[in-house]
């Protein structure tokens, strides 16, 4: 048997992503994917945990949802 979500939190990505990925996004108040459009894939990237495989898959799984990470501006 294997669950759709990582670990206890109620996260709708998938379990590619990694436990301890799915977990610093969800302590970091990432569960759902329209969240991940407010943030960039590099702010993503400092958050321990959370490597270039996890935004990678996470990137692709918004591209199926016409979604992407938030664009980096540029002061």
């Amino acid at each position: 048997m294997t669950d759709e979500t990582a670990g206890s939190t109620q996260a709708e990505f998938p379990r590619a992503i990694g436990k301890v990925a799915a977990r610093e996004l969800a302590n970091h108040g990432f569960t759902r994917y329209d969240q991940l459009t407010r943030v960039t894939a590099e702010t993503l990237l400092e958050i321990h945990g959370v490597g270039p495989k996890a935004v990678a898959i996470l990137s692709e799984e918004l591209a199926t949802r016409n979604l992407s990470f938030a664009d980096t501006g540029s002061d």
